[in-house]
This record gives C-alpha cells, structure tokens and sequence, in this order.
C-alpha cells in the first residue's frame, strides 16, 4: 500500500464514493443522496449545457451540484486542478478548455473513482487529463503549481474546511483563481433542520453558510471573494458558486 492508499483508507466517506465508482463502472445509474432531491435539484448532469463530446458515461457519473467549468473563466495553456474529481467530468471539460498546451488534474481519494475518470477519459481521447489519488486537506501538487483550483460539491464533505482552503491557496500560482460548486446553508437555519437538509443532499460533513466561507477564505489569503446562490438544493440550503483570487 502506498503513503497516498494509506491516508484514504478505512474513510467511510471514501467507501461510499468508492461503492458508487464501482457501479457506474458496472453500468449503473449512481446518486450520491436521495434520488428525488437529486433529481429536483438539478444535480449531477442537468447542470452541463456545455458537455457535447463528452462521454454519456461520464455525464451520468456526475455528482456535482454545479458547473464549475462555466464560471473558472478558463485559457488555453493554463493548468487547472478538480479537487474531488469523482467520474473526471469537470475534468474533462477543463482539459478541453485549456487545449494540449496545458494540463488538468482531477484529484480524488478512492482509487475506485480514478479507475473510473481514467476511462472516462480514455473514450474522450484526453490526453492532457491527469488523474491523481490523494485527500483535498493534503494535495500531492507543489506549491505555486495551477492557475486555476475547482470543485464540484465536495468542500462540504471534509472534516477539516479550513485545511482545504488552505491547501487551495498553496498549490494556485500568484493571480491564480478558484471556482467552487457547493452547498451553502441558510445563516438562519436551525440545527435540526438544517442537520435533516444535509443529510437529503449527502453534505456529510455540513454545509457552510456563505459568511462562513468568505470568513475562511479571506483567512486562508483569498481576496476577490464572492458567494453566489444558483438553485435550490434542500429546504434551507442552495447550490452556489464561490469564486476567489490569490493575490498577486
């Protein structure tokens, strides 16, 4: 077992995800919460009105609640980085986005998943995606290493939220942007109900609400910072975008 197998092992979370690779990869329909909220919600593929040429495999496999993709303002040659890359869409379209002169990683704790995106990819014929096996509080990039850090509804299923932005700031170059799909709760909700609501969307480790994501960004050193509501995920939490800039 690797250093990297070891740090994602024996993760209840990685299991679940790791469960659901499997099937997909099995040719199963896969949702990550209760399949109602997830259809209402306009999860997963319903998101993408820009994925013509993108495998029907990987679009079934999406797990998001959102399109990242559409907001990173992405260039042709930057480096782009998914943390949580699941099924390896938003992936694929990053790698289509930037072109063969630069590079996009999915990053993803369960081996399963990135079995899974690499196939993805090989029927997309991408060949500047990169998929690599590893925690979002602990990225395996040096320092300084992309222009661009998305993520499609996994920041609220870490235990550690600061560590993750944290971790985001270090690995974006100076200038570098993030481009965050997540759910956000109500500043108001109530702790059972807003308990009851994480749960119907599968926000395992809770959602924050959208001062408490600007709070943690500007302390991890983002400036730039914007929170934005897209759609309605549960009764008090929204999908939205979170945008934000390193400094130059």
């Amino acid at each position: 077992m690797t250093v990297d197998q070891a740090a994602t092992s024996g993760d209840p979370i990685i299991s679940r995800y790791s469960a659901l690779a499997r099937a997909a990869l099995a040719g199963g329909a896969i949702a990550d919460c209760d399949q109602g909220e997830f259809d209402d919600s306009q999860f997963g593929a319903a998101a993408y009105d820009d994925a013509a040429g993108v495998p029907d495999a990987a679009l079934g496999a999406s797990l998001g609640c959102g399109n990242p993709v559409a907001v990173a303002d992405l260039r042709p040659g930057e480096t782009v980085l998914d943390l949580g890359s699941g099924g390896g869409l938003d992936v694929l379209l990053s790698a289509r986005r930037v072109g063969p002169a630069g590079v996009a990683y999915g990053l993803d704790g369960s081996e399963d998943m990135l079995t899974l995106a690499r196939a993805h990819a090989a029927s997309a014929g991408m060949s500047n995606a990169r998929f690599v096996l590893g925690r979002i509080e602990d990225i395996p990039l040096p320092d300084e290493h992309v222009d661009v850090v998305i993520s499609n509804c996994v920041v609220n299923l870490s235990a550690d939220k600061p560590q993750v932005l944290s971790e985001a700031f270090r690995v974006l170059r100076p200038g570098g942007r993030l481009g965050i799909s997540d759910v956000i709760a109500d500043e108001d909700l109530d702790p059972d109900r807003r308990a009851a609501a994480e749960a119907s969307v599968g926000c395992a480790n809770g959602a924050l609400t959208a001062t408490e994501y600007e709070d943690l960004l500007s302390k991890a050193g983002f400036t730039g910072i914007s929170v934005t509501v897209t759609s309605h995920a549960a009764p008090g939490l929204h999908s939205a975008i979170v945008r934000a800039i390193r400094p130059a």
